[in-house]
């Protein structure tokens, strides 16, 4: 079992349950800050002429004939051969 063997609390005060606290804290914070890094590194794309915005509005300015031929392609080449 967790902490069989073990005190509950240590010599300093500080008990299991504070500790877990504190882990839980800095992986939150640890999530936190990856996230705003992922949320930055996507606005950045964002921007005029930036990777994201071409792709956002190439697909926008895709014609459907030009989707389906490229559908069609995939499937042919993704197909398994024999």
């Amino acid at each position: 079992m967790i902490g069989e063997g073990e005190p509950l609390q240590h010599s300093d005060g500080r008990s299991k349950l504070d500790e877990a606290k504190e882990a839980v804290q800095a992986a939150a914070e640890t999530v936190k800050a990856t996230t705003q890094t992922v949320a930055d590194a996507i606005d950045a794309g964002r921007k005029p002429g930036a990777p994201l915005d071409r792709l956002a509005r190439w697909t926008r300015e895709a014609p459907l004939p030009a989707i389906a031929v490229a559908f069609l392609i995939g499937v042919v080449i993704g197909r398994p051969r024999r």
